[in-house]
């Protein structure tokens, strides 16, 4: 959750997620987004999730706006320190958000807790948890 910033509504700001190279295509990223953002809607009562993305980080984009259902809240020029433009990102939650059965983003997708279960499966045989 993001400090100090009680204009705004509650909300959390993934800073940075990376998987090593030998481990990704494994659905790794997807499960570490899945459950950071259900823990902080639990947790936080987040609104929405945001993050920067490089705009040619083309997997990183692909993953937050197919897999994940993120939308493009704005462009920050010169974000990174060599330059490079960054998509600003949002997953904002539904109102009718269910922790315990569903994960559901505002753009439709919802993932049911056999997912979950498939998932939670899945992170535990990489020793993560």
């Amino acid at each position: 959750m993001e400090e100090d910033e009680s204009h705004k509504p509650p909300h959390g700001h993934i800073t940075s997620l990376a998987v090593l190279r030998t481990h990704r295509k494994r659905g790794i990223a997807t499960l570490l987004m899945i459950h950071s953002q259900r823990e902080m809607r639990r947790v936080f009562r987040a609104q929405y999730v945001s993050l920067h993305v490089r705009k040619s980080n083309r997997a990183a984009f692909h993953l937050y706006t197919k897999t994940l259902k993120y939308a493009i809240n704005d462009i920050e020029r010169g974000y990174y320190a060599d330059g490079e433009d960054a998509y600003d990102m949002r997953c904002t939650f539904n109102e009718s958000h269910d922790t315990e059965k569903y994960l559901h983003i505002d753009h439709g997708a919802k993932l049911d807790q056999s997912a979950v279960d498939i998932l939670e499966e899945k992170l535990a045989s990489f020793n993560l948890q």
